[in-house]
């Protein structure tokens, strides 16, 4: 793993601890996809995406959450709830790291 990914993924899980998340883990995979982060906001399952950008200056980090790399999150989500045999709320969120700006993106895309 590159080191710039986990620090990043790490800062990201700690600034969803201080806003009151249960971390679940980090980097599940599957060989569909990868989950960074897992959560619990309350009583719903939270599967975290976290990107990064140095800076803006080619895009802000949320808009490199491409339609495959979604497709990928929602397969892998699939396998952990089946893994877990979890049943509820599940949201898919984004956390955009643009420079040293922190954005939360509730709800960033639809699952299935």
């Amino acid at each position: 793993m590159r080191f710039k990914g986990f620090f990043w993924e790490k800062v990201s899980g700690f600034y969803l601890f201080l806003k009151g998340y249960a971390i679940l883990g980090f980097n599940y995979r599957t060989r569909l996809g990868e989950i960074d982060i897992i959560c619990k906001d309350k009583d719903t399952t939270v599967f975290v995406e976290v990107k990064y950008r140095k800076s803006d200056r080619f895009g802000r980090a949320e808009e490199f959450v491409s339609e495959g790399k979604r497709k990928k999150i929602l397969m892998a989500a699939k396998q952990y709830i089946r893994e877990k045999k979890l049943e509820g709320n599940f949201r898919f969120d984004v956390v955009a790291i643009n420079g040293f700006k922190i954005k939360h993106i509730k709800n960033a895309f639809e699952g299935e």
